[in-house]
């Protein structure tokens, strides 16, 4: 043992961290939002919620990972704290899943089928397939699925070079001298947490026990206490996640925290408390990679088992120790920490685009109402949701560039894109309802009604812009490219009808029907109104530019007006908005 391979020892590591790190994001950028979609189904059901979140680290291969996403999920307002505690505590039986797979390096066998089950042997396999996938295939899901192979491979090499860095040690009396102060159960657990918080990461800290245990030198009364020590470790990265989080996403923590450590105290106490009551025989027997998984899961088994019972309790104590604070704002969760999962967090952008769609559309029917039935209350209310509409759209659009920025994939790329468009759109539609706002005032203040047959007319261009509006809405909200077809025919409806309705108006004025200052006003209110229904074509098209992949939208539109589909469509919206026949 030498210096040289104290060196190796720590490449190993960092292969180790890398391969994993590199392996979480890419299986992480496979599962998409459904990671967060699965958990925005969490119910008070502890045993679904627990099933779900072992099977979600699982897939991720990170429990930090997923803890994560949890405080960022709370912060956002997204999960409640008592749905978080069964993932937390699954979360924790699913990164066992690691060790398992780590254990295989143990194999030893003359046979080769038994052989190729040794990660050593199957990886480097793994790992042509991987760059092959990534440097030949176009798609970016098998570029993803070539990242995880290779993730994986660089991560078994890692574990094959601390192996071998640490198997001279097994030769050195100074090493069996250091390790006898391991009987000291305390320490063990001592140990076990500053080594696994330095690096951030279980997984990896478990991995080092196993090829330390590889040696022969690690006892089963040695191993115990360091691996409840690894799962008090891991709270480190979810205390880090936790700076500057509400007290809801901090008691998230808590909860994780205390999970652990009144798992590992009642650990010590009934397991060390039995060996010398029953002197258990296999304490000073040698373990290995297997008996190091196998005590990794029966440990979070039963922790698991035990305190599950006690949730409510967990969340009381959380909340004891975090007190109460005053209501997070309503833009809070745009939370940084969802970044680290950015499929995660657009997601959440997609469903806080949505409020900003509802809350443009809500703003346009107040300011057509006002036109009728005009109230002072009712503007403010326009007023107030045209200022959260300026700050949806300035947060917003700040985030997703940030989101965009982090690795995402092409669909999220896409789905980036629609967002985007679509928060400028719905930007605007709050715009002209507060320039309709401003014409139903003047109007009002002026004492100012339109004539029976313009009034009429406006009727039907506004039942036309309503269901323009509506279902442009559904089709952004359900991401439904086949609806957002229908928006164009019904888009080139409106504009039509406010090119009838003008050359009415000129018509009435030119017989005196109409006053000079009723035409502006109406001018206005036809510019406001076939402005939002372009801004909802714009909307429509955006769903169809990210369903179809690269389609231009020049092209989309001159292909649309030019198809019969198009024109028998539009014949049966100018049908249906007809307006009335004018008066001989």
């Amino acid at each position: 043992m030498d210096i040289f391979s104290l060196f190796t020892l720590c490449g190993g590591l960092a292969f180790f961290l890398y391969g994993m790190t590199t392996m979480s994001k890419s299986l992480e950028k496979m599962a998409g939002g459904k990671l967060e979609r699965l958990l925005k189904r969490m119910t008070s059901n502890p045993i679904k919620s627990l099933l779900l979140g072992a099977g979600i680290t699982i897939a991720i291969q990170s429990s930090s990972a997923m803890t994560v996403m949890l405080v960022g999920l709370v912060n956002s307002g997204v999960m409640e704290i008592s749905q978080t505690i069964g993932v937390i505590m699954g979360s924790n039986i699913g990164t066992t899943m690691t060790a398992w797979i780590l254990s295989l390096t143990g194999i030893e066998s003359k046979n080769v089928f038994v052989n190729m089950l040794k990660p050593e042997n199957f990886s480097p396999l793994l790992a042509l397939a991987g760059v092959l996938l990534i440097m030949g295939s176009k798609k970016q899901r098998r570029r993803d699925v070539g990242r995880v192979l290779v993730g994986f491979s660089i991560l078994m090499y890692g574990m094959e070079l601390m192996k071998g860095s640490v198997s001279p040690l097994a030769d050195l009396p100074e090493f069996s001298q250091i390790l006898t102060a391991f009987q000291n159960p305390l320490l063990g657990v001592l140990v076990g947490a500053v080594i696994t918080g330095v690096i951030q990461s279980s997984s990896a800290s478990v991995g080092i026990l196993q090829a330390l245990a590889l040696t022969g030198s690690i006892t089963y009364g040695m191993a115990i206490p360091i691996i409840m020590g690894q799962n008090i470790g891991t709270c480190v990265t979810t205390f880090i996640s936790a700076i500057g989080v509400n007290r809801n996403a901090r008691r998230v923590s808590v909860i994780h925290v205390a999970f652990n450590i009144i798992g590992t105290a009642v650990g010590l106490v009934v397991f060390f408390g039995g060996n010398l009551i029953f002197h258990f025989t296999f304490m000073d027997e040698a373990t290995g990679a297997v008996g190091i998984a196998f005590c990794h899961t029966v440990f979070n088994v039963v922790t698991t088992a035990l305190l599950l019972p006690f949730s409510r309790q967990l969340e009381r104590l959380a909340r004891r120790l975090v007190s109460d604070e005053t209501k997070a704002e309503e833009f809070a969760f745009l939370d940084p920490l969802l970044l680290r999962t950015p499929s995660v967090a657009i997601s959440e952008c997609t469903a806080m685009t949505n409020r900003m769609g509802a809350l443009a559309r809500e703003n346009l029917l107040l300011a057509i109402r006002q036109l009728s039935d005009f109230s002072d209350t009712r503007e403010n209310q326009i007023v107030e949701n045209e200022d959260k509409l300026d700050i949806y759209e300035d947060r917003l659009g700040s985030y997703l560039v940030q989101v965009s920025q982090h690795g995402v994939s092409m669909d999220d790329i896409r789905t980036v894109s629609r967002l985007l468009h679509a928060i400028g759109d719905f930007e605007r539609i709050g715009d002209h309802a507060l320039n309709l706002q401003d014409s139903a005032r003047e109007l009002h203040e002026r004492g100012l009604t339109f004539s029976g047959p313009a009034a009429a007319e406006l009727q039907v261009l506004i039942s036309a812009l309503e269901d323009i509006l509506e279902a442009a809405l559904d089709c952004f909200t359900a991401a439904d490219a086949a609806a957002a077809q229908s928006i164009e025919p019904l888009e080139e409806t409106i504009d039509r009808l406010v090119e009838e309705i003008r050359s009415r108006h000129i018509a009435r004025l030119q017989t005196g029907a109409c006053t000079i200052q009723l035409g502006f006003i109406l001018n206005d209110l036809l510019g406001n109104f076939e402005r939002v229904s372009d801004h909802c074509s714009n909307i429509a098209v955006s769903v169809i530019e990210e369903k179809s992949g690269d389609v231009s939208r020049h092209a989309y539109l001159h292909e649309l007006t030019a198809a019969d589909g198009f024109s028998s469509t539009l014949r049966s919206d100018l049908g249906k908005y007809r307006l009335p026949e004018e008066a001989e």
